[in-house]
């Protein structure tokens, strides 16, 4: 399913093009000065799009002050995204600077108000929209579910034969919710290709169940969709957990742009999230951002924790030498999986094992090429992969 495309900024963003990787700030947005460091932060780890609360006057009012920032500093291609709920149709409108200022903008269907007020607020911060250009994510979650049509489904619910499960009506109300503010978006006049749509759960399977039925639902008028787990948690839960939600959909060509949302511990970098967000889409071969390399976790076959310092050197060299050569290398612990792992790398080894002569396979582009013998093996391997990417991937 093609999705149409759109510029954000000096970014395309759907149809062809790859996949993006969007991160959001954590800071006071009011602090205009923290806020852009913040987002220069997560552009240098690999954001390309970056997205801030905008909840106050102060806020909004910050907003050019930190589109000013950015520019200043190099980054005005960075596309910045504002995040509003509950107020931002008097935001944008009473802040035009803010509203021309952003890329593109960010609503809840859930947080804009009930009965009346709500399609009055939707409908101001929609026209906002169209009269600055500007594209919109409208962006469900079932944490703040539009309350009035859950309760409305919920009725229907209750009178069927057989009522559907809570939580198939929660995903079938958020994806219908978002569908309806779409086509009500494009009915007051934004474009279609300017409409970018997500609904976040909390859930693994929840979630993919919900991109699926969206999917489903606007088969026949696609949209450009924003991927993300909301609230994945921390550490390798939060990073484990969003992996199986966005893999199964990113292997159904699902999915514009992700976010990878993992709680960061007290004082870490909020880079983190970015990090993840490309890991996984060099490994799924959506993106290629450098090297790669592939490791064995040891087996009663391996001699010694060679393997283990070895992978941590290569990592390391990389890294700090050639972050952005797109070298796969494989370190391998011995020659059961060695010369096969060789065959889809540039540049492999296999470590001698218990019952192998202490000598080590290196193997360049499939082939075998020569043995490294011991005490110094680690070093002789760097050397020669230092020496291949001068040659082949400088």
């Amino acid at each position: 399913m093609k999705s149409p495309h759109t510029k954000i900024g000096q970014l395309t963003l759907g149809g062809s093009s790859p996949i993006r990787i969007q991160s959001m700030t954590n800071t006071e947005t009011a602090d205009a000065k923290i806020t852009a460091a913040q987002c220069m932060e997560l552009a240098d780890a690999g954001s390309e799009l970056v997205r801030f609360t905008v909840d106050t006057d102060e806020a909004a009012q910050a907003v050019p002050e930190i589109r000013e920032i950015l520019n200043k500093n190099g980054y005005e291609d960075l596309p910045i995204i504002g995040d509003f709920h509950f107020n931002g149709h008097r935001l944008l409108t009473q802040y035009p600077e803010c509203a021309a200022s952003l890329d593109k903008y960010r609503i809840n269907p859930g947080n804009v108000g009930y009965g009346r007020a709500h399609d009055e607020n939707f409908d101001s911060f929609i026209r906002v929209a169209i009269a600055n250009k500007k594209a919109v994510r409208i962006g469900g979650n079932w944490g703040s579910i539009d309350r009035e049509l859950l309760n409305r489904e919920i009725e229907k619910n209750a009178k069927l034969a057989r009522p559907k499960p809570d939580r198939q009506l929660i995903i079938e109300t958020l994806v219908k919710s978002t569908i309806n503010s779409a086509k009500r978006a494009e009915k007051l006049g934004l474009p279609h290709k300017n409409i970018v749509l997500s609904v976040k759960m909390s859930e693994v399977q929840d979630m993919i169940a919900a991109y699926e039925l969206l999917a489903k639902k606007t088969a026949h008028h696609p949209y450009i969709l924003h991927l993300g787990l909301t609230e994945a948690g921390s550490g390798a839960k939060g990073l484990i957990a969003s992996t199986a939600a966005l893999a199964p959909l990113l292997q159904k060509g699902l999915g514009s742009t992700i976010r990878i949302s993992i709680t960061p511990a007290p004082g870490a970098p909020r880079t983190a999230e970015v990090q993840a967000c490309r890991i996984l889409l060099q490994e799924m071969g959506f993106r290629s951002y450098g090297p790669s390399v592939t490791s064995c976790p040891g087996c009663g076959r391996t001699a010694n924790d060679l393997y283990q310092s070895l992978a941590q050197k290569v990592d390391k060299y990389l890294a700090t030498n050639h972050p952005q050569a797109p070298i796969k290398v494989a370190v391998m612990g011995c020659v059961v999986n060695g010369p096969g792992e060789a065959s889809h790398a540039d540049i492999a080894i296999a470590l001698p094992g218990k019952r192998e002569k202490d000598l080590a396979q290196v193997f360049v582009k499939g082939k075998f090429h020569r043995t490294i013998a011991a005490p110094n093996i680690d070093a002789q391997f760097l050397e020669l992969l230092g020496k291949l990417i001068s040659e082949d991937f400088s």
